[in-house]
């Protein structure tokens, strides 16, 4: 199985707050591949809400995302777009 992985410092004003969360377990949620996000020593799965949220990562911080699965690289590019997006906050 393929699996890929990548760091995103997230720049966005609030961090993985409840909607940014929400979003990329949206997104995380229409691959396959198993996701999780690595933040200060803990591992969440990127499709569950509550485990994302509970990373409490800060503006700032850098994450890990890793996928493993069939369609893998589309799903960390995605996440990658999103993230690069600032989570599609308002400037």
């Amino acid at each position: 199985m393929p699996v890929v992985e990548t760091s995103l410092v997230i720049t966005n004003t609030v961090g993985l707050h409840l909607r940014p969360a929400g979003l990329l377990v949206q997104t995380a949620a229409q691959f396959q591949s198993k996701i999780v996000v690595q933040f200060g020593g803990k591992t969440a799965n990127a499709k569950s809400i509550m485990g994302v949220m509970k990373l409490e990562v800060t503006v700032g911080s850098t994450i890990l995302l890793r996928a493993e699965g069939e369609d893998a690289e589309q799903a960390i590019a995605a996440l990658t777009d999103l993230a690069r997006r600032n989570f599609d906050e308002e400037e």
